[in-house]
């Protein structure tokens, strides 16, 4: 064991979160402290604290001891001096390496600012984190994101409670305006760091600690100053300097450093570097001796609201409104299992002090029903009655099988986890709201880090590398998160040599640098909510988006704290169901009442108005007529709805978790189908576990069955079921599940529950903890499943209207959801200057434009239209409102378009109201006048000129080029006379082939998926003129065929008829790119591809 005298603390520690800078993750760090048997370890990343906690924990698993810090940009000092006392020799070596460097790079050195100085801060106590905390905050307040600064009074007004450590990197530090404040503000507290790194700069540096000691006192202490925690992370450093100063590997020169010394050091390695100065090594105990912060000691509490009313306690308040809420939802009294499950939750609530958790979520799911916003909770919260009870949740625990434990528990004795939807063009409101209730210096968003991945990874590698352009291009081509593996001749086929070395150290770089994080950015939705200041926990950072502000720390670090959080998530189907109820509501109320006498429209009473268990709406879905339905519209779930064949709510609970690859990879899905198509009986393997999984048909799909069963089957209390559950989903991270077998086995044969069920339950948890569904989760999904194809089914136009209107969101492009409508007999009609609005629209139309208007049709909004702003949109929609438009020449004067939003109008066919044809509209938004079309001022209207209209081709193209679609064309009905000779089939004809049939298949590719159950298997869905054609292509021929399998727009594929029920796929043989003719350009359209 080392001995105190012998021992060393590393107190500058950098990680890859001081971003660009650091080559190694914290954890690697400190893992590598611990192997070192360092005294201590500190982490001190550049301006902020973003990689503290996972620090931290690391250092708990290894008893590391760990020194929370931040190395501190320092503003406004101005250019600092070279100092007189600098020995000459040291003033030679600097100025004979800037005199190279002027040779090698003089314009980028010449450019390059100056760097500023910087001060390390390491918190001794709680006061003097919560000042660094401050500090840091205020550093970042002002300043560009990504960017930092803070002066130097600043520091010395907060220096309670903090050492100070100030990297000495030359003599130019030496000055009154930079040590002086320090000295006086931190007094001992305050040393001067030194390294030695094997080159020219040690003596510098040398020189400046010395200098430093005589004029101020200060004493020195040594550091490795590592940037990494290995030597052989030398090359990747090298990398991230040269991402950082956008420069190359062949470019950087005095930028990169001259060797690998810059790595995290053992005592008896400081040693031997400072043996002429071995009392700067200790130095470094004394420092870490007065810093025993650890995160472990914050102690967080969430708000108790406004909620409370005289004389009551939060748990008094939260009784009081949930009574008042039982009361709303069960009128006729409360089901006495529903009572006694709220008596349970409410007494668990009280002994783990959550209530104001449960109050602050009621309390903005109010705001949002204030403003008729819909909201609805999801995940395990909809396990709970007391969130049914406050409006938080819509799962109804009188109807479903709830397992509270799941959410909450004593034994786990960890913060809820409650999570919202809003509709995502509305959650803003939300947002904001929240700041104004607690105020932003008690409420913050948290961040998520973005990490580089295979492909942004392979890019910055190949740039630094001195690739050109169009080969970096090709070599993150290669990586698509669709594809399982690259391989040599993948390589070759991107006309890059796999046999080059540069190409091979840029694929190991870019390996080692995949997970490193990129920059901070929001996290969807997750909200921290403080009853306290929280920059006396956690720095605050203003966002990049307007009126945001967050703390430094991502999901995972408030659950390793034990922070409370909330998810604020956006939800694109609640704003499409709003907005097809608002629809449909003008349209029947205009044909009903005068508009004096309507009623504001509400979009929750509306909801709630839905007709449940309707027929018709199941035999929709039973065909998996789905096409934009929430949750079921995927190529997986409509080749399973025909099976599953859903007739009850609770199908749709099954339908949504059982296309999930963990039952898919645990093997139910298959006993499950054939028990509910009777062809196999349900097999009980217990009793005692009837109750468990009647309703499942003897197969457990869900999360909460696999905890019941722990419970029930094997003697699990609920916090060690929970436990379960948390390896489950961990297990291939982590390995703990495993450590459950034996538990689980001996549990069951002790209940006479046989072991061959026991090793299938436990093969079928490993393929849970792929991604297995909570039931409460799947319960709240199946609700708006259902209320999408509710809508779908009886209110086909205003649903396609407003899920053109809420794009982006969901599976399907708008050209495919006009094409699905239009099959479901709604009037499409194109984009019209003179009709459109900004979002499309539903106008009363009759067919050839007259008699009584007969339907509501759908027109196109000017949204769709590429190269059109909103800002141009509604200026024409206001001048629209003054007078109609009686031509072009009007249009543009009064509505002040540009030449370019007049040729977007025209060739998207919007003008042809105004002028006869598209060529003509296009012609006069081309052609150059005298005066100036676009100049604002009234013209005379130009003569008709005589143009050829445009051939159908042409038309067909424009409208894809602009709109992305088209209203009464297809590019496949262009092409059919070509296929039928070639015995190409439609769509539609698969119907009537027999299973096993040799067929021909042509189409649009509106969607690729490779799930990661499906084996390499990649399932493409093409569109021709009739409808959709499903695709399996197979790993083998996806990779023989992977241009056109992974690129093509349209393709030509020979397979054979695969036929199970009514599902339809086509397995395909051959692949092949379609064109529509040689010497046309390709469509501007991309399909729409998930993994």
């Amino acid at each position: 064991m080392t001995s105190e005298k012998e021992g060393f603390a590393e107190l500058l520690g950098r990680s890859c979160f001081s971003f660009l800078e650091g080559a190694s993750h914290p954890e690697e760090l400190v893992e590598r402290a611990s192997e070192l048997g360092l005294s201590a370890f500190g982490i001190c990343d550049r301006d902020g604290l973003y990689g503290v906690v996972r620090a931290h924990t690391e250092a708990k698993k290894h008893n590391q001891r760990l020194l929370i810090g931040a190395e501190l940009t320092v503003e406004g000092i101005g250019p600092l001096k070279l100092e007189a006392q600098a020995p000459a020799k040291a003033k030679q070596i600097s100025q004979k390496r800037a005199r190279r460097g002027r040779r090698r790079r003089a314009d980028e050195i010449a450019a390059r600012p100056k760097a500023p100085p910087t001060v390390a801060l390491i918190a001794e106590d709680h006061d003097g984190y919560s000042n660094l905390c401050g500090l840091l905050t205020e550093a970042h307040a002002h300043h560009e994101k990504g960017t930092a600064g803070i002066s130097i009074q600043a520091i010395a007004r907060a220096s309670k409670g903090l050492s100070a450590v100030v990297p000495l990197t030359g003599p130019s530090l030496i000055d009154d305006a930079f040590l002086g404040p320090l000295r006086e503000a931190f007094g001992e507290r305050l040393v001067g760091a030194t390294w030695r790194h094997l080159d020219r700069g040690d003596m510098v540096r040398t020189a400046a600690a010395l200098a430093a000691q005589v004029r101020y006192g200060i004493r020195t202490v040594a550091t490795a100053r590592p940037f990494y925690h290995h030597a052989a992370r030398k090359p990747l450093a090298d990398v991230l300097c040269c991402i950082k100063n956008h420069t190359t590997l062949d470019a950087a020169g005095t930028l990169i450093a001259p060797n690998t010394e810059a790595y995290l050091r053992s005592a008896s390695q400081m040693r031997a570097l400072f043996r002429d100065h071995p009392d700067w090594v200790e130095r470094s105990l004394e420092v870490a001796d007065r810093c025993h912060f650890s995160l472990s000691e914050l102690r967080y509490a969430f708000p108790t609201g406004t909620l409370c009313q005289d004389g009551e306690t939060p748990d008094d308040a939260l009784r009081r409104l949930t009574e008042k809420g039982l009361i709303d939802r069960y009128p006729e009294g409360v089901p006495a299992g529903v009572r006694a499950q709220v008596e349970k939750e409410l007494d668990l609530i009280a002994r783990l002090s959550v209530a104001p958790y449960f109050l602050s979520v009621y309390q903005i799911v109010c705001v949002a029903r204030e403003r008729r916003i819909l909201c609805q909770g999801r995940g395990s919260a909809a396990n709970s009655a007391v969130c049914f009870a406050l409006g938080i949740t819509a799962v109804d625990p009188a109807r479903s099988n709830l397992l509270f434990e799941r959410f909450l528990s004593a034994e786990r004795a960890e913060p809820p986890d409650i999570d919202v939807d809003f509709e995502h063009e509305r959650r803003e409101e939300v947002i904001q709201a929240i700041y104004q209730m607690y105020g932003r210096d008690r409420a913050a968003m948290v961040s998520a880090i973005i990490a580089y991945r295979g492909k942004s990874a392979l890019r910055e590698v190949g740039k630094a590398f001195g690739l050109a352009l169009d080969q970096v291009d090709r070599l993150s081509g290669l990586v698509m998160h669709m594809d399982s593996g690259i391989t040599p001749e993948r390589v070759a086929e991107a006309g890059l040599d796999p046999d080059d070395r540069r190409i091979q150290q840029v694929f190991k770089l870019a390996a080692e640098l995949e997970g490193f994080p990129r920059h901070l950015s929001i996290h969807v939705g997750g909200f921290v909510l403080s009853s306290e200041p929280l920059r006396r926990v956690a720095p605050i950072e203003p966002a990049r988006m307007e009126g945001r502000t967050v703390i430094p720390w991502d999901k995972d670090d408030l659950d390793d704290l034990g922070f409370f959080k909330i998810d604020l998530l956006a939800l694109g189907i609640l704003t499409a169901i709003r907005k097809a109820m608002a629809l449909s509501y003008e349209q029947k109320a205009k044909a009903a009442l005068p508009e004096r006498e309507r009623r504001p429209f509400d979009p929750i009473d509306a909801l709630a108005a839905i007709p449940p268990e309707d027929p018709g709406v199941y035999e929709a879905i039973q065909r998996a007529d789905t096409v934009g339905v929430f949750q079921i519209e995927s190529r997986a779930q409509m080749a399973m709805l025909p099976r599953l064949k859903p007739k009850r709510f609770y199908d749709l609970v099954i339908e949504v978790a059982i296309v999930r690859p963990g039952p898919i990879q645990g093997g139910m899905v298959h006993p499950y189908l054939r028990r509910r198509m009777g062809e196999e009986a349900p097999v009980s393997p217990h009793p005692c576990l009837d109750p468990i999984l009647e309703r499942t048909l003897g197969v457990p799909l869900f999360q909460e069955q696999v905890m019941q069963i722990a419970m029930v089957g094997a003697g699990y209390t609920p916090g060690e079921a929970d436990q379960l559950r948390r390896d489950m989903a961990a297990w291939k991270k982590h390995g703990r599940l495993e450590r459950h077998r034996g538990r689980l086995l001996a549990g069951f044969l002790a209940r006479g529950i046989s072991q061959r069920f026991g090793e299938m339950l436990f093969s079928q948890i490993e393929g849970f903890a792929e991604y297995g569904f909570p039931e409460s989760h799947a319960a709240s999904f199946a609700l708006l499943v259902y209320a999408s194809a509710w809508l779908k089914a009886r209110r086909p136009a205003p649903f396609a209207c407003a899920l053109l209107n809420s794009q982006p969101m969901g599976f399907y492009s708008p050209s495919v959801i006009v094409q699905d409508a239009q099959r479901h007999g709604v009037t499409v009609l194109g984009p019209s200057a003179i009709r459109s609005d900004w979002d499309s629209t539903l106008e009363d139309w009759s067919p050839e434009g007259g008699g009584e208007a007969r339907e509501a049709a759908l027109r196109l909004g000017m949204r769709l239209i590429r190269g059109m702003g909103e800002g141009a949109a509604l200026a024409m929609m206001q001048a629209r409102a003054e007078a109609p438009f009686t031509s072009i020449e009007d249009l543009v004067h009064r509505a002040g378009l540009k030449k370019n939003e007049v040729e977007a109008l025209a060739e998207a066919g919007a003008l042809e109201e105004l002028v006869p044809g598209r060529r003509e509209a296009l012609w006069r938004a081309r052609a150059p006048r005298e005066g100036g079309l676009f100049e604002g001022k009234p013209i005379e209207e130009e003569r008709a000129v005589g143009l050829p209209k445009l051939r159908p081709m042409e038309q067909l193209m424009l409208d894809y080029g602009r709109v992305g679609l088209s209203v009464d064309d297809h590019p496949l009905k262009h092409l059919r006379l070509q296929l039928n000779r070639m015995g190409v089939a439609r769509a539609v004809d698969l119907k009537q082939m027999r299973h096993g049939e040799g067929v021909r298949v042509a189409g649009l590719v509106i969607g690729r998926q490779r799930p990661d159950t499906a084996s390499g298997v990649t399932f493409v869905t093409l569109e021709d003129e009739t409808g959709m054609v499903n695709l399996v292509v197979f790993k083998r021929l996806f990779e023989e065929r992977y241009a056109v399998a992974r690129h093509a727009q349209m393709m030509l594929v020979a397979g054979r008829v695969e036929k199970q029920g009514e599902v339809i796929h086509v397995i395909a043989q051959s692949l092949d790119k379609l064109r529509l003719r040689a010497d046309e350009d390709p469509l501007p359209m991309r399909s729409r591809d998930f993994h």
